[in-house]
């Protein structure tokens, strides 16, 4: 039988947003009273998100300010990203949900093949890396698409797609990026570093290791387009199908609470 899954596209919002949005809508299928979802988005103004456990003292605020850029913190693991010129992807469901079952590493091994199919649809030569690699790594680097991790996608062995997940106990809740375009090393510009010289080897790596859908192409790929590939991968390669929908009013009532009393709050963002 296939499964019915929730399709939704909101605004360019802010970073604060964006996070209480997705746990928002986690609440709601907790209780029953929304369905699995795939909510594509992106950030404005541009938004620096830090892994849920990662020290605000990585954030140079000075310089993240001087760009204009905001500040949030995610509710999954993982290191920062820069998030601009890019498709935010997030996946919200109950973890009876058959593809998102199991333990973190089945259901984002199941998640990064639709990825995959999505990402190779739009022309990329890209492959999946199974890596585990040493835990220190992933602690001593702030910077999450220098950091390999079990499972990313890849292309001509640089980092493309940025993934994290958390499972609670009102269900799964994976986000990632798909960087379009850009200036990957501007993050280099938001977290502090001892010298310049030491925030020049980091974005000189940072090259090395990452890259953007315009880098391999050698052209631009919209947002709508890189959409469409997501929604054609997710259909064919989990045998999904989605319905495009809307928030709710009470997921947005709550997405506005969560706002305010977590996401854009300092007692979240700014722990060490």
């Amino acid at each position: 039988m296939t499964s019915i899954w929730r399709l939704i596209h909101t605004p360019p919002a802010r970073g604060a947003w964006n996070m209480a949005a997705d746990e928002a809508i986690l609440e709601h299928i907790h209780r029953g009273e929304s369905p699995t979802t795939l909510r594509l988005y992106s950030w404005d103004p541009p938004c620096l998100s830090l892994g849920h456990a990662q020290s605000f003292k990585d954030v140079d605020m000075e310089r993240t300010k001087a760009h204009g850029w905001e500040v949030v913190r995610r509710a999954t693991g993982g290191r920062a990203i820069l998030h601009t010129d890019e498709l935010t992807y997030s996946v919200t469901g109950s973890a009876e949900e058959p593809i998102l079952s199991g333990g973190v590493l089945e259901s984002y091994n199941r998640l990064a093949q639709a990825l995959l199919y999505a990402v190779h649809n739009l022309g990329l030569p890209v492959e999946i890396k199974e890596y585990i690699g040493e835990p220190a790594i992933q602690n001593l680097n702030p910077i999450c698409f220098e950091v390999p991790s079990t499972y990313e996608i890849t292309v001509q062995e640089k980092k493309l797609i940025g993934s994290a997940q958390a499972r609670k106990k009102e269900g799964v809740l994976q986000h990632g990026s798909l960087p379009l375009t850009g200036d990957l090393t501007r993050i280099c510009q938001a977290l502090i570093f001892k010298d310049e010289d030491a925030r020049e080897k980091a974005a000189t790596r940072l090259l090395e290791r990452a890259t953007t859908v315009e880098a391999v192409l050698g052209r631009k790929v919209s947002f709508e387009e890189a959409g469409q590939a997501f929604v054609k991968g997710f259909e064919a390669q989990l045998g999904i199908q989605f319905e495009r929908g809307e928030m709710s009013p009470s997921e947005l009532k709550r997405t506005e609470e969560l706002v305010e009393e977590k996401y854009a709050h300092p007692s979240w963002t700014e722990r060490s």
